[in-house]
């Protein structure tokens, strides 16, 4: 997960954490929004679902 959104949007990110957790949460913040949570949705991201949804922030981030 982190190769891929370093992949596509290595220019774009000023920074990536992996912050390993327990219990099976699997929780991505962007700007320190949640923006996907296993825990809420009760499955793992689909492929690329993720990445998705980083670009969308981003393109909110640089639309402001």
């Amino acid at each position: 997960m982190a190769g891929e959104l370093l992949a596509k949007f290595e220019m774009s990110l000023e920074s990536l954490r992996v912050i390993p957790s327990d219990d099976g949460r699997f929780e991505v913040t962007f700007d320190g929004e949640l923006i996907y949570s296993k825990l809420a949705t009760r499955r793992h991201a689909e492929p690329g679902e993720v990445a998705g949804l980083v670009a969308e922030r981003l393109k909110m981030t640089n639309e402001k």
